[in-house]
């Protein structure tokens, strides 16, 4: 029938199963349907049609009864299977009676009790018979193939009968009678009546069947219908006729279905197996009888009795094996049976972290049960499997729906089950020692009962966990320290305690595991702690779990009225009879002090088997279920045994029919303190594995690389005794040594000590110092511990270097808590005793605070060997090749790649081992091939509110929670993030940081402890992402001092361009409606945050109105988590609450979820950059003013960036405008004068309007999207897109002014020349009618003149016509007298004074030749009380720098303006006066108060050398003019062509010649001018050499670079003192040498040319010119065309047009012809000049323009005169990436003249004060130099030695600078001399970020 339906359904089947096809081959592969071989083989194939198509073939081969399990199977996958392809026997179901069922063999009941001693035959309560316990047989299962088809039995299909008894549980108690005899055809089966215990061997703890009655694995029911033939579960207490019942009866049996194998006998010949039928069943395994063993003689009782041999212990642990094997194939875990699964493995991100952890198929169980056990859920244990709402509907063809029935009792028989602790030895199986620790410490935390004793899943013995064990801890309160409020903390492997142990004997139908969850709950806080029937899953048959011994425990909390017991107890119980196994009952009975047995008969056997337990010490304890008919024959059983077991009336618990359970759990209890109080043997898990060890049960810590790790360890704890004596005399570096370090680190950026010393000298005394401090670590030898524990993390193998570490954990975590607990002893007496003793209970303090002793200890002490290493090694005392700790970097980088904790911050000293720190991480980099992409996760709190926890119980990490061990500084944690999730997630790793708690009571009592707090706020929240702030709410004080400290740091973050996501946490909050609830407190925080906010600007100096959103973004309804408390009522015996492990679980998706969706612009930091930021922010925190001491090498990269990207668009920017200028002025140029109307002006003012607008939006545009490309960091720099839209908006102001006033001086200088021009267009009339004339007469003439008449009567014409003419000269105007007037205009309303002192003035142009001088008279000092010498020179030096300074301006525009070529105009003087006087208003008013002698005396200089510069531009414009001139300059052009014409030559290729050199020629000239310097500017930026000048940072390295290597005092005075003609100076020098070297200079010069020469062509061949009738109009729409690109003379041009009759296509022809030699010639041209000539040519200076790029704003330091270095013209503040010396800037001291060495960098965070102008020469701190220059922003310097160039170049040249400054020199620190060129150059490469 099965065989048919899969046949007929082929394609229905193919098509449905092709839909899951891995979960169906999966499951017929656990079933057995298919061998492991045929599995293997489907599984290669890679097509799921061809998989499932061969899969229904070889179902079909194995017969019908293998096509039935088949379809069984598919019943249960498929809740919706189609019901005509389910397999026959559920297509009806029938009811047989018992009697139909069974052939021939019948029961008979009757009374046991009239028969007690009567034999119990094989069919019998297997209760009265032990040695008849029977189980499955695997045969079947291993190779189904060979069992050959049969016919169908009733056990085939257990489900088609019902028992008539099931309801009857009388009936299922009464025994058969002894007459009535289960025959098999060879004789009647009878039990054995010798008197000796009969147990289980040892090597098959496992074989017994489960008893349908027991309640931790009930009815032996078959597993479902799809694992019938995997069943090997315990049925040894199994009543009835021994049939094994079917699924879902939970403890009822269907009678007569089952199959009774006999012992096999190992003899030949003995037959296999007896059935009840007489067949043999395919696919369904045997039951067989268990095998009998007397101690010390293994032998079987087979059926009349006689003993036959054993059988073979390899086969049943076969049989074991089997059914492990199935248990793993169903959870998938086959894989990981030899691979473990490892702990990394398991909190691996994945995609899966941010699913339900819902488990849907069997498959799911393993992770289900890890993942809620890792969060502390108390529901991980369940192994209920989610189903569709299609389990709770049925349709009306299912039973019930057919018969018109409402309800029914038919059965589930689709769902697959496993019993929790199958699932839990599975896991275990598969997992490797740490994971196991994990697993097992955290079952503790949830208060889960732990395995002790795993059974024999795949060793012949059974194994004790004790190194599973040693990671678990507790605290307890006993009685006896109630009073004086003390508690105890100990390791559960260390403790000794009473041990009483819970075993059954037989069957019981009440559950052992219940009972024991009452006794050892309090009333009203009751804890699962075993599992057991009523619980989920609970009822589910076990199969691989018989013989497991758990082991739980009471701890009191020191309460007499809730404590059930005064002292903590131990409670062991054995999960299945004991008979079964009896090696664990005999261990437990060796380690306990009471063992309960838990029975309902006793019988003859069971009797057997009790009396053996003679003479043994252990107290034997029955708890007697009351059943009628079996008390008397029990009772008379225990009587006998009362003597042999030395028991007491006390000691039968009777739990009588009558009572309930509390009756019992009350007795227990009782029972259960007399126990305690008779002072019991105790005994710690620790010896119970050495009696574990002696009766042969394995311990798993007995392994090799376990064994070889402790002994390592030994070796080191062995030494420790008193724990702050071995931290002193083995731990060196760490104490005193490091902390004096990490004070004078502070102190170097502090400078607090400073007192009378200079800021330099004590910096380099506090160097050596540091130095000294260094040498003495370095000579330190590494003491025997050290040398031990470097040995063991270097030379083990990395299992054994785990097992290292763990064992020195678990080692140093007991010695401390010995330590610790002996010392809080010692301090509460001497409380006592002593009084108010303030110092010897502050010894006693210090000595408490100095006992935490830990691993990290040990790796702070290698840390500091490597840190002192390498600062000699630096230094340059230590060689490389000596180096000794070179490999600990990569150790340590191993370590934290298996998820050990690294210390990043060292709490003991509050300081980081920054090298150590940043070559650990670099190590990790190099191991993980640079994908460390990393999000960073940090917790902030108060101390001890499970910050810890809750991160352990978010990612499963290890950070230290114990009692004593708070976590000190901050400690990282690293989690994988699975290949498959890193994409989505956008990282490869996430760095957890878990910090100390802040407000720490040990720290409160110093009186940095705020600014501890803030330093540590401030670091983690700036290495973070995301910051999670731990707030416990009942302390609304401490929340609020916590909520300023990280106010304070998110202010700091957000000043550097950093905002990490902050997720609010508030713990023990457990009310549902907290969140609801707490609105109003969360509107309340937010105010209260925006309070605190302005308060913490105020503190960081933050002159603007801030508010909490301004700094970060916040949503109190998004970011707000109330999360219950973690215990569920009181510890010690308090559970974890789930609402605690759920809403962490909630918030750890959540914060994934954000990290998905989190901004891409904001990129994960790699390793080398988180290590940046440590130094960065670390930095910056050991600085007191944090905002201005940060400086971060990545914000300082992608500053630069955006910087070089917008000078690129401002280039482009002004290369368009420049370009648009040149243009503008040759048509301005072409233009007649009396054309520039008044709209014309206007007309272009419109036009640049428009296109700076244009511009303006692009560069906007581009700066916008520059921010929105996700480019590296830009939200570092955040903060300066203002800056940079300022800069924008400031260039179109300057590009606006700029063009403007070209185009209007271009216009005036064009009408100016209108009189000049109308005047010489008259004269050329008149000469051109002379010419004529003459012409004519010369023609009339009767003998040709030669060639020198010709031209003496041209000259004679000539001279008379010049002498004719009215020719009109400009006048000479006396631009000095024009200038002194507007001077006395602008002064006239100054008084009398100055009108005399004007009077006075001589010539303005005698002020040419002579310099301005100061004098004492300008400065009027009357203002100031005490003037003194000192501040006169200040003063003065003050104003000449200012006075230099303008009148360098002023000369700049006085030269612009000659160079325009055009004629004087009066409002060059009146822009130069506005100059002058808005340059005095800004620099001077408030600063210097001037008398009016300076105002007069400097602008009679200034206006005198610029009336001088305008006299002679205005009498170079008049001769350039002049009308004779310029006609002179026509006479040869005038000759020619009354030459050409006399002699009636054809003059079209003369005048296309002259056309070319007097009219082409010089506008090609003119153009190159224009147009190459543009060129060069883009050629240059756009070469190898660009990124020198891409940013102000960049050149000044590039500058300082160069001076280096010249070494040029010269250079640097020039540098330093004049550096904007240094700049342009060295610009132009780098420009010439780079064309020069390059030899391109000619490439662009022809490139310029070819261009418009190609115009030229081009506007030649236009169809208009071609077109044109006369060559006047040829050339008029040639120039037309050309009017943009070049100015023709129309002089020129109208000596070429006169009297030319030539033909114009010829004429264009010949032009065309000449242009290629005029190409070649005007290059030629070019090519001769040198570089510098040709850059002296250019009317656009390349130089000048790039020195725009690199000057910047030209702000310089207020007090060394450094450039500023920002990017952009218009920014808010200045900065310097190094400042210098103040002395070489010619700064010397007041009293003894020596040139001043300190550097501002130092200044700004020392003690120092100065006084200068800005101060009105009063004091001022330097730390406060912002209040008078609030625009600068002088960073301190980030290193010692960021400041060795310019300390090296002082040394180098002090005596040099000292002449220069006529100064003595600096008396240098001795410091300074030591620095090399080489520390120099490399100081500025970190500088300016260029390594």
């Amino acid at each position: 029938m099965a065989f048919e339906t899969i046949r007929q359904g082929r394609e229905r089947l193919i098509a449905l199963l092709l839909t899951t096809p891995d979960p169906v081959l999966d499951e017929v592969a656990s079933l057995g349907i298919v061998t492991e071989e045929e599995y293997e083989a489907l599984e290669k194939l890679a097509e799921p049609r061809e998989r499932i198509r061969r899969l229904l073939i070889k179902i079909q081969r194995k017969g019908e009864r293998g096509c039935e399990q088949f379809l069984e199977c598919l019943q249960s996958l498929f809740p919706d299977f189609p019901p005509d392809l389910q397999p026959p026997g559920r297509r009806c179901v029938t009811q047989t009676n018992d009697a139909e069922s069974l052939e021939g063999g019948a029961f008979s009941e009757k009374n046991e009790a009239e028969n007690p001693e009567a034999a119990v035959t094989l069919g019998t309560n297997e209760l009265e018979n032990p040695g008849g316990a029977t189980s499955l047989e695997k045969n079947d299962l291993e190779n189904p193939e060979t069992t050959p088809p049969h016919e169908e039995n009733d056990l085939g299909n257990p489900d088609d009968a019902t028992s008539s008894e099931k309801n009857d549980p009388e009936k299922l108690e009464e025994p058969e009678k002894p007459e009535t005899m289960l025959s098999s055809g060879k004789g009647v089966v009878t039990p054995n009546s010798a008197t000796t215990p009969i147990k289980d061997e040892p090597e098959n703890p496992g074989t017994a069947l489960p008893s349908k009655n027991d309640p931790e694995s009930p009815g032996g029911a078959r597993s479902s219908e799809k694992d019938a033939a995997a069943v090997s579960s315990e049925r040894a207490d199994f009543e009835g006729s021994g049939n094994i019942p079917s699924h879902g009866e939970e403890g009822k049996t269907a009678a007569g279905k089952g199959t009774i194998e006999e012992s096999r006998a190992e003899s030949p010949g003995i037959a296999s197996s007896v059935e009840r039928n007489g067949a043999e069943t395919p696919g369904v395994a045997s039951v067989e009888r268990s095998r009998a063993e007397t101690p010390g003689d293994s032998v079987s009782v087979d059926r009349s009795g006689t003993e036959v041999p054993e059988t073979s212990p390899n086969k049943v642990h076969a049989g074991r094996r089997g059914a492990v094997k199935t248990v793993l194939s169903k959870l998938r875990l086959k894989k990981f049976r030899n691979g473990k699964l490892r702990l990394r493995d398991l909190l691996e991100i994945s995609p899966e972290s941010l699913k339900d952890w819902t488990p849907y198929v069997l498959g799911d169980l393993p992770w289900h049960f890890l993942r809620k056990l890792m969060a502390l859920n108390g529901t991980a244990r369940s192994t209920s499997l989610c189903q569709g709402a299609s389990d709770e509907d049925t349709s009306e063809d299912e039973e019930g729906g057919v018969s018109g029935d409402v309800f029914s009792l038919r059965e589930d028989k689709s769902r697959a089950y496993l019993h929790p602790l199958d699932v839990l030895c599975a896991v275990l199986l598969c997992s490797d020692s740490f994971l196991q620790q994990e697993i097992l410490f955290k079952m503790s935390t949830c208060q889960f009962a732990l395995p002790l004793l795993l059974p024999a899943l795949d060793t012949p013995k059974c194994t004790l966990l004790l190194w599973a064990m040693r990671d678990i801890v507790r605290k307890w309160r006993p009685h006896s320290l109630a009073e004086s409020r003390g508690f105890r903390e100990e390791s559960l492997v260390l403790t000794a305690m009473p041990t009483v142990s819970f075993v059954r004997l037989g069957s019981c139908s009440f559950s052992k595991s219940k009972l024991l969850n009452e006794v050892l709950s309090p009333s009203q806080q009751h804890h699962n702690f075993f599992i057991h029937q009523d619980m989920e899953s609970g009822n589910v048959p076990r199969e691989i779990a018989d013989g497991l011994v758990e082991i739980s425990w009471y701890f009191p909390a020191g309460r007499e009225n809730l404590d059930l017991f005064p002292e903590p107890i131990t409670v062991t119980n054995l999960r299945g009879d004991i008979e079964s196994h009896w090696p664990q009952f005999s261990f437990l009975t060796e380690i306990s002090s009471a063992v309960f047995i838990v029975t309902e008969s006793i019988s003859e056997r069971e009797y057997a088997l009790l009396s053996s337990l003679q003479g043994s010490a252990t107290k034997y304890y029955f708890i007697l279920n009351s059943q009628a008919g079996k008390a008397k024959k029990t009772l008379g059983f225990l009587n006998i045994l009362a003597p042999l077991l030395d028991m007491k009336k006390s000691q039968l618990l009777v739990k009588e029919q009558s009572n309930n359970s509390a009756e019992l759990v009350k007795k227990l209890r009782s029972t259960l303190q007399g126990i305690m109080s008779s002072s019991p043997k105790s005994t710690s898990i620790q010896h119970m594995a050495v009696t574990a060890r002696e009766l042969g049960i394995q311990v798993e810590e007995d392994g090799g690389e376990c064994r070889t790790a402790l002994e390592h360890v030994q070796e080191i704890t062995s030494e420790i005794q008193d724990v702050a004596k071995y931290k002193r005399e083995m731990l060196r570096l760490q104490g005193d040594l490091w902390k004096n370090l990490a004070k004078v680190e502070k102190e170097m950026c502090r400078m607090k000590g400073q007192r009378d010393v200079s800021p330099e000298d004590y910096r380099s005394q506090l160097r050596e110092r540091w130095l000294e401090l260094r040498r003495q670590q370095n000579q330190c030898d590494l003491t025997s511990g050290m040398v031990k524990f470097i040995s063991g993390i270097g030379q083990l193998c990395p299992a054994e270097k785990h097992h290292f570490l763990k064992w020195m954990k678990i080692h140093l975590d007991h010695i401390a808590r010995g330590n610790l607990s002996r010392l809080r002893a010692e301090y509460k007496e001497k409380c006592r005793t002593l009084g108010d003793d303030a110092q010897q209970l502050a010894e006693l303090d210090e000595l408490i605070s100095a006992s935490s002793l830990g691993v990290e200890h040990f790796m702070r002490e290698l840390g500091q060997f490597y840190e002192a290493e390498c600062s000699m090694v630096k230094e340059g005392n230590l060689g490389k090749i000596q180096r000794q700790f070179v490999c600990l970097p990569g150790i340590a980088a191993d370590l934290m790649l298996e998820g050990f904790p690294m210390e990043l911050i060292d709490g003991d000293a509050s300081n980081i081992p920054l090298q150590w720190v940043t070559d650990v991480l670099t190590e990790l980099h190099a191991k993980l091939g640079g994908r460390s992409r990393m999000l960073v996760i940090t917790v902030l709190g108060v101390q001890s509110t499970g910050k810890s926890t809750l991160l352990n119980t978010m990612f499963g990490l290890q950070f230290a929670v114990s009692s004593g061990r708070c976590t000190r500084g901050a400690f990282m944690s690293l989690i994988k993030v699975a290949e498959n999730f890193q994409q989505e997630l956008g990282c490869d790793f996430i760095l957890v940081i878990d910090t100390e708690g802040l407000k720490a009571p040990e720290l409160a009592k110093l009186e940095d402890s705020y600014e501890h707090d803030n330093e540590l706020a401030t670091l983690v929240i700036g290495l973070s992402d995301i910051t999670i702030v731990n707030m416990a709410m009942e302390n609304a004080t401490e929340m609020k001092d916590v909520l300023q400290i990280v106010v304070h740091a998110f202010l700091r973050m957000e000043e550097i361009g950093h905002k990490p996501n902050c997720q609010f946490v508030h713990q023990n909050v457990s009310d549902v409606s907290a969140h609801e609830q707490n609105m109003r407190d969360r509107k309340h925080l937010l105010e209260q945050l925006d309070e605190m906010t302005k308060a913490a600007a105020r503190l960081e100096k933050q002159s603007r109105e801030m508010k909490f959103s301004d700094i970060m973004d916040y949503d109190p309804e998004k970011h707000s988590w109330y999360i219950p408390g973690l215990w569920h009522g009181v510890p010690p015996m308090a559970p974890v609450n789930m609402g605690y492990s759920e809403s962490v679980c909630e918030l750890k998706k959540y914060l994934l979820e954000f990290m998905r969706h989190r901004s891409p612009r904001r990129a994960p930091k790699d390793i080398p950059q988180f290590i940046k930021w440590v130094r960065s922010l670390w930095n910056a925190v050991k600085h007191e003013n944090f905002i201005f001491s940060f400086r971060n090498s990545l914000v300082a990269e992608a500053y630069t960036q955006l910087s070089v990207m917008y000078t690129e668009w401002e280039w482009d920017f002004r290369k368009k405008i420049h370009l648009w200028m040149s243009k503008t002025e040759t048509t301005i140029q072409n233009q007649y004068p009396d054309d520039l109307g008044p709209g014309t002006f206007e007309k272009l003012r419109l036009e640049v309007h428009q296109m700076l607008h244009s511009g303006e939006q692009k560069i906007l545009q581009s700066l916008q999207s520059y921010f929105e490309s996700g480019a590296g960091n830009l939200h570092l720099v955040e903060k300066y897109r203002e800056d940079f839209h300022r800069s924008v908006t400031f260039l179109r102001h300057e590009l606006e002014s700029h063009l403007l006033c070209k185009s209007e001086e271009a216009i005036r200088i064009q009408k100016g020349r209108s009189k000049i021009d109308h005047l010489q267009a008259g004269y050329m009339k008149v000469i051109e009618g002379k010419v004529d004339g003459l012409l004519q007469d010369c023609r009339e003439w009767e003998v040709e003149l030669k060639p020198n008449e010709l031209k003496r009567e041209f000259a004679k014409m000539w001279k008379e016509t010049l002498a004719e003419l009215p020719l009109e000269s400009l006048p000479l105007r006396q631009i000095h007298k024009d200038i002194h007037y507007q001077l006395c205009k602008d002064l006239e309303n100054r008084g009398s004074l100055v009108k005399q002192m004007l009077h006075k003035a001589q010539n303005l142009l005698t002020y040419q030749t002579k310099p301005f001088c100061m004098k004492k008279e300008y400065l009027d000092l009357g203002w100031y009380k005490a003037a003194v010498e000192f501040i006169t020179q200040q003063c003065s030096r003050e104003l000449e720098e200012f006075t230099k300074s303008l009148m360098k301006e002023c000369r700049r525009y006085v030269g612009q303006k000659v160079h325009s070529q055009g004629d004087y105009d009066q409002t060059y003087c009146r822009e130069l006066l506005w100059m002058i006087n808005q340059r005095l208003q800004e620099k001077v008013t408030g600063k210097i108060c001037t008398s009016v002698s300076f105002e007069v005396d400097l602008k009679l200089h200034i206006l005198g050398e610029a009336a001088s510069a305008f006299q002679k531009m205005h009498e170079a414009f008049l001769q350039k003019n002049d009308p004779q001139r310029r006609l002179e300059e026509l006479r040869p052009q005038y000759f020619s062509t009354f030459r050409d014409l006399y002699y009636e030559k054809d003059a079209c290729q003369k005048r296309a010649f002259d056309f070319i050199h007097q009219c082409l020629i010089p506008a090609l000239w003119k153009y190159m001018k224009k147009r190459l310097g543009i060129e060069i500017v883009d050629d240059f930026l756009s070469s190898g050499e660009s990124i020198e000048y891409g940013s102000r940072s960049f050149f000044q390295f590039t500058v300082q670079k160069k001076l280096l290597e010249e070494m040029d005092f010269n250079n640097y005075v020039k540098y330093i003192s004049n550096y904007e003609e240094f700049v342009k100076a060295w610009i132009q020098t780098r420009l010439i040498s780079h064309y020069r070297e390059t030899g391109s200079l000619g490439e662009l010069e022809r490139k310029v040319l070819s261009t418009i020469m190609k115009k030229i062509r081009d506007a030649l061949e236009n169809s208009e010119c071609q077109d044109a009738l006369t060559v006047s109009e040829f050339l008029e729409q040639f120039c037309q065309a050309m009017c943009k690109e070049l100015v023709i003379s129309k002089d020129n041009l109208e000596v070429i047009l006169f009297k030319n009759t030539a033909s114009v296509r010829q004429f264009s022809v010949n032009i065309q012809t000449f242009l290629a030699q005029v190409e070649d010639g005007i290059f030629s041209e070019w090519e001769e000049l040198s570089g510098e000539m040709v850059f002296t040519q250019l009317q656009f200076k390349p130089q000048d323009e790039i020195f725009k790029r690199v000057f910047g704003c030209g702000k310089q330091c207020p007090f060394c005169k450094v450039p500023c270095e920002a990017g952009g013209n218009d920014h808010k503040q200045h900065f310097a990436s190094v400042h210098r010396p103040q002395g070489l800037g010619g700064y010397s001291y007041e009293t003894t003249d020596r040139l001043l060495y300190s550097l501002c960098s130092s200044d700004v965070v020392s003690s120092n004060s100065f006084k200068n102008l800005s101060t009105a020469f009063q004091w001022h701190p330097y730390k406060d130099y912002r209040q008078f220059y609030p625009t600068w922003r002088i960073q301190p310097d980030p290193s010692v030695s960021a400041s060795d160039y310019w300390k090296f170049i002082f040394r180098k040249f002090n005596h040099h600078f000292a002449r220069e400054y006529n100064a003595e020199p600096a008396d240098l620190p001795p410091e300074w001399k030591k620095i090399t060129k080489k520390q120099a150059l490399q100081s500025i490469r970190e500088a300016f970020n260029m390594e």
